[in-house]
């Protein structure tokens, strides 16, 4: 069923590739020869992120290079626009609508309802009781700062290190207290500071605190903080110290200052999840988690240009043991108070 838009098209750039014509789709049923139109909403962060937004579209596009589709993205300027762009894409006939981040939970069980012949992702999110048509897509984004950890608490020389959150939900509480963890196995002695921006999207916030942290004595920083944690790269470039990227590999951005980076491939949940759309095979209604046993977080293999190789052995053999559930990494305060007694 077809409901009417409920706004006036968002002023939102809208991107576009590929003209092939899509057509719907109601849960897992054979797809072939049939070409389909996937659209996907950005949140306030934009698609140019060097972050979250950024990889989801990346494994998007990739999807659509091989798999002959048609996507779209819409970048949101504030998230009341949220709704509205999911419409917009609606109108357009898409078959799937991929909502990036926690905060559209509510729209993508709206629209969901609404028209309950197309298929949803929600990315960072799931639901007690979740929609037929419905896919989240959660992260062990602790594993992956586990290892950061691991490295930072080697690689410190004032045993001294900094966390910098944007907003304290549970996705970035899996950060903080992975990476906890990971810099006190490697590191006892080590203090972890840790300081919340309250936002993903202010650079110059970010930058304050990592100046601030800096300059308290510690060396080396992991901000999970999306645009706001690009101000603490640029911050350990100017101060000549250590930075840790997060979501994306992002040692480009200061070769010489990002030790590693927290993985969160985003990119790899989402051509998973179209691939299997496309081929008939997703079926709705159930939660998709990516850890390391899934190669969905990780770090790069750019850690070996500023990490001596006796600390990546040391983070592989670790790496191994959580696959093998010898090691249990915490995601809230909880679990890590726990793994300290």
């Amino acid at each position: 069923m077809k409901f009417k838009k409920i706004a006036a098209l968002s002023t939102a750039v809208i991107m576009s590739a590929s003209m092939l014509v899509g057509c719907g789709n109601n849960k897992s049923k054979e797809n072939t020869n049939k070409s389909f139109k996937i659209g996907m909403v950005a949140d306030i962060g934009g698609i140019n992120d060097e972050s979250f937004n950024q990889s989801a579209w990346e494994g998007l596009q990739k999807a659509e290079k091989d798999f002959g589709i048609e996507v779209k993205v819409i970048e949101s300027k504030q998230a009341s626009e949220y709704l509205q762009n999911m419409e917009s894409l609606l109108d357009e006939d898409v078959d799937m609508v991929i909502g990036v981040g926690y905060t559209m939970k509510e729209d993508i069980e709206k629209q969901a309802k609404n028209y309950p012949d197309k298929q949803f992702v929600l990315i960072d999110e799931t639901y007690d009781s979740i929609p037929e048509n419905v896919t989240p897509i959660l992260f062990k984004e602790n594993e992956a700062a586990y290892l950061t950890g691991l490295v930072a608490g080697k690689m410190t020389e004032n045993n001294n290190v900094g966390f910098i959150g944007g907003i304290q939900t549970p996705v970035i509480s899996r950060f903080e207290y992975g990476y906890k963890a990971g810099v006190k196995e490697a590191n006892k002695d080590c203090n972890v500071n840790v300081q919340y921006a309250g936002t993903f999207s202010d650079a110059a916030k970010g930058k304050s605190i990592a100046n601030q942290m800096y300059g308290n004595g510690s060396d080396i920083i992991l901000a999970a903080a999306g645009g706001t944690g690009l101000g603490s790269i640029e911050s350990a470039k100017e101060q000549n110290k250590y930075a840790i990227g997060v979501d994306r590999d992002q040692s480009d951005l200061a070769p010489k200052n990002v030790l590693t980076s927290a993985l969160k491939k985003v990119n790899v949940g989402v051509y998973d999840t179209v691939k299997e759309f496309v081929e008939g095979k997703l079926t709705g209604g159930q939660e998709k988690v990516y850890g390391l046993k899934e190669d969905g977080v990780g770090i790069p293999e750019t850690t070996k240009n500023l990490v001596p190789q006796d600390i990546i052995d040391y983070v592989n053999s670790m790496i191994e043991k959580i696959k093998n559930d010898e090691i249990k990494v915490p995601s809230n305060e909880e679990e890590y108070k726990s793994m300290q007694k």
